[in-house]
């Protein structure tokens, strides 16, 4: 069996957003805001969960494997490793550009780029889906001959070289901005500017993004988020809102094509028939960052419910090879409930608040207070 490699770099992960979030004050900057982390931690908790109790991508590239390959490569050589791993990128720089370039894919990969801040917890900011939609640009390799040992490993590498990239303490790298996809080339991947938007799409490589057209070097510092912004720090909605807004347009229009085309045109896309897009914009003039102020009770409480789901999900990873299906799904369903306690507790709010982005732009008090600075 292959180790988790993401399960057990979780350690490390909180150690390094620890040391990250300790320069940050001591370089009195402000990168983390505590809902924001929460609920961008609570999100990559929900997708272990959701890892724990669907595998169809791994079981279909084993299938491929066993019955299709062309070739059968061993995986005791090197040279079988690296071509791998370049592979993996490759395939990678695909299935990212085109979740940026369809709208169904975007839905399932938005989650990733909805918080407005820019540190390490965005990097564990993961949608629960979309590794169901990101599997079969990877099968073409079990075809190829990849052993799915060779291939689980070097997708799991390819996974934690993208942790550290998320970080707005790290400059420029000279020479190795050639090659390497590094901080700063994917602070622009995650600008909201129109400069910088469907930019740097490479994992660990960034010479496909220049081979292909899509580089761009960062210059003035980016906005982050998304241009319809989420205003949520619960990882439920977060990951169900996309696919809500998909749904709303779709039943907007009047005939089937227009239905399916709503799931397959580039997410910025608008017909005749959508409906509007209620609140601000992140690219507005004046536009407020969501951070409603909630008391240290509130905030308590989120903490322990996340902490509550973090250890559920190590639990749950760690003993779902022995679990049967409905214990699986208990423990997942548990861990998404409590994950939405903790959102529920630092939105605050039973009704939706005014634009505080619109608000400013009158001349008004924006609504609510930002959330406080870690």
């Amino acid at each position: 069996m292959t180790p988790n490699l993401i399960l057990l770099a979780v350690p490390a992960f909180f150690v390094f957003i620890g040391v990250e979030l300790w320069l940050s004050r001591r370089r009195g900057r402000r990168d983390y805001r505590f809902s924001d982390a929460i609920a961008n931690l609570s999100c990559g908790v929900g997708q272990q969960a959701i890892v724990a109790l669907v595998s169809a991508g791994v079981f279909v590239y084993v299938l491929l494997f066993e019955r299709a390959a062309l070739v059968r490569l061993s995986p005791s050589s090197p040279a079988v490793w690296l071509a791998c791993f370049a592979a993996v990128d490759f395939c990678y720089y695909w299935a990212h550009r085109a979740s940026h370039e369809v709208g169904f894919l975007w839905a399932a990969h938005e989650v990733h780029h909805q918080s407005e801040d820019y540190n390490l917890s965005v990097a564990l900011r993961q949608s629960w889906l979309q590794r169901a939609f990101f599997w079969p640009f990877y099968w073409p390799l079990a075809l190829l001959g990849f052993p799915p040992v060779v291939l689980l490993t070097t997708y799991s590498l390819n996974t934690l070289y993208q942790f550290w990239i998320h970080t707005r303490l790290v400059g420029r790298l000279g020479v190795l901005e050639r090659v390497l996809n590094t901080p700063s080339h994917h602070r622009v991947h995650h600008g909201v500017d129109a400069e910088y938007l469907d930019k740097n799409y490479g994992g660990v490589l960034i010479v496909w993004d220049r081979l292909f057209g899509s580089f761009r070097q960062e210059e003035a510092p980016p906005r982050y988020g998304v241009v319809k912004p989420l205003r949520s720090f619960n990882a439920v909605r977060a990951n169900l809102d996309p696919w809500r807004r998909l749904w709303r347009m779709a039943a907007a229009e009047p005939r089937l094509r227009g239905k399916l085309l709503v799931y397959l045109r580039p997410p910025g896309f608008r017909s005749e028939a959508s409906p509007p897009e209620p609140g601000p914009l992140r690219t507005d003039p004046g536009y407020v960052v969501y951070g409603p102020e909630r008391p240290l009770g509130s905030r308590a409480g989120a903490a322990a419910l996340f902490l509550a789901a973090l250890i559920g999900a190590l639990v749950l990873l760690h003993h779902a090879p022995e679990l049967t299906p409905l214990p699986l799904w208990a423990g997942a369903v548990a861990i998404v409930a409590a994950l939405t306690a903790a959102g529920a507790l630092l939105d605050g709010r039973t009704a939706p608040a005014p634009a505080p982005g619109l608000a400013l732009a009158r001349g008004e008090a924006p609504a609510a207070p930002l959330d406080r600075a870690l």
